[in-house]
């Protein structure tokens, strides 16, 4: 801290000084010409032409020999070194420049060349400081390794570390290739409200705020679920929102309290058909992103090429938990419950205990694609009873590389059923007043077969960026106070 204090003061002290020369450290604009990637690119055209050019940048070496100094500057996508000498651009414009320091932005005009040693070079005739920075980059740029660091103060990531930069540059490609797949489909991008009067959509416990103007608690979303289905019922047949979404619940390495979700709804399709969906758009955007199905995530191969296995909750309890959950007893699967570790006091009922059978036993193991399908009715409300087969509904979840990515259902439409649903869960819960009756009301009105589909954006993004925590893919994650 000391030593951070007697940089801060030293680069105080050189500000006043360039204000001293009646100098703006400040400015408002400066018009370049071409970026440092463009300038790179096309050196040898745009040396020929000997013409000037204007660029910017933030400097990130300095070194001076007497009257002349060479320094790097880089905007973000390249770096390039400049060349400026005193002869060339005056006593007092040099004067400045040797009051400039690792950090400050420049921006500078000249023509190009190459050095002796053959690096392209920009020979400075004009400069003009651009901000002057006071605080000094991290561990004198050869890069932020602090973790803590990294999250809370990502602005000196993204300057120390290339790296972090092009995970979320994939993070932006990712999200521009979904929007364009769904939108070449005929799906309308749709914006639903994140302040809720009831929440729903999904088991988990809310955020709450409240409303000054209408006295009002409101609550922050867990999902977008029953109001991008009311838009269903309104007969925008095929719609979707990238949203965010809020739960106040625990922080891990795949979990964050403020996430990014994609979902999306198909009217007169099913869950069969939106995991043939599912696995065109995913398999398109790796070949989009990585010009392959293959890939790696914390060293272990991953091939997406299609068909993914598609496996049945039952089957999977069976093969690796020796379970037939058909004929299993409540007891027996506490029991089983119980072997593994997990605490079974407050599990009720038989969906519950294969929910924690599935999330110790399965899910772990599904490390190539994987649509796990056909769950229990009791944890599955918003999902349609599956055609064929008693006490489980038409639902899959998509598992990669063991993370969860994907929630989807052939959606309940009966309103009748649907009520009885709430209800049971509401009384499990002993919150009989929290049944939506504005998104039954939708439903009473008709609602078409309908699939819908929640894919989690950062996990995703973990995965194609070869990233092992979610903190990693979002630019300001949710950390404890500092003490």
């Amino acid at each position: 801290m000391e030593q951070e204090s007697f940089l801060l003061q030293a680069r105080k002290e050189k500000l006043e000084k360039i204000r001293s020369l009646g100098v703006d450290p400040y400015p408002y604009r400066f018009e370049r010409t071409h970026s440092l990637r463009a300038v790179i690119e096309g050196f040898e055209d745009l040396s020929s032409k000997e013409e000037i050019i204007s660029l910017v940048g933030r400097l990130i070496s300095l070194r001076g020999h007497g009257k002349t100094s060479f320094a790097h500057l880089t905007d973000g996508r390249g770096k390039l070194q400049i060349y400026v000498r005193q002869d060339e651009v005056g006593e007092n414009a040099y004067s400045l420049f040797k009051l400039l320091d690792v950090g400050d932005f420049l921006g500078v005009k000249g023509g190009l060349f190459r050095t002796k040693t053959g690096e392209p070079t920009l020979k400075v005739e004009e400069f003009k400081l651009l901000s002057k920075s006071l605080r000094p980059l991290p561990e004198k740029w050869h890069g932020l390794k602090d973790k803590e660091l990294k999250y809370r103060q990502r602005y000196l990531d993204l300057i120390a570390n290339p790296q972090t930069k092009m995970v979320f540059e994939k993070r932006t490609e990712i999200i521009r290739f979904l929007r364009r797949f769904l939108d070449e489909r005929g799906f309308w991008e749709v914006e639903t409200p994140i302040l809720q009067p009831l929440y729903g959509g999904a088991f988990a416990q809310p955020f709450l705020t409240h409303h000054q103007a209408l006295d009002q608690t409101l609550f922050l979303r867990i999902a977008d679920e029953l109001y991008l289905k009311r838009l269903i019922v309104g007969g925008l047949e095929m719609v979707y929102e990238f949203g965010k979404d809020f739960r106040n619940e625990g922080m891990d390495r795949t979990h964050n309290p403020e996430f990014t979700q994609l979902e999306l709804y198909q009217a007169y399709a099913d869950y069969q058909d939106i995991m043939d969906l599912t696995e065109e758009m995913i398999t398109g955007l790796a070949q989009n992103l990585n010009s392959s199905f293959q890939l790696n995530y914390q060293g272990e191969a991953i091939d997406l090429s299609p068909p993914w296995r598609r496996l049945a909750v039952k089957d999977s309890l069976l093969k690796w938990g020796e379970v037939d959950i058909e004929r299993a007893s409540d007891e027996e699967l506490k029991e089983l419950c119980r072997s593994q570790g997990i605490d079974t006091t407050e599990l009720s009922g038989r969906g519950k205990l294969i929910e924690k059978l599935l999330d110790q036993l399965v899910e772990p193991r599904l490390r190539q694609p994987t649509f796990l399908i056909d769950y229990p009715q009791e944890i599955s409300p918003l999902a349609k009873s599956h055609r064929s087969k008693p006490k489980v509904v038409e639902r899959f979840e998509l598992f990669i590389g063991g993370l969860e990515l994907g929630n989807a259902f052939t959606e309940l439409n009966d309103p009748l059923e649907q009520r009885k649903r709430f209800q049971a869960l509401t009384t499990e819960k002993g919150e009989e007043s929290k049944i939506d009756e504005d998104f039954l009301t939708a439903l009473e009105y008709g609602m078409p077969p309908t699939g819908g589909l929640g894919i989690g954006i950062d996990r995703l993004v973990m995965l194609l960026t070869d990233q092992p925590s979610i903190r990693d893919v979002i630019l300001f994650p949710q950390l404890r106070p500092e003490d």
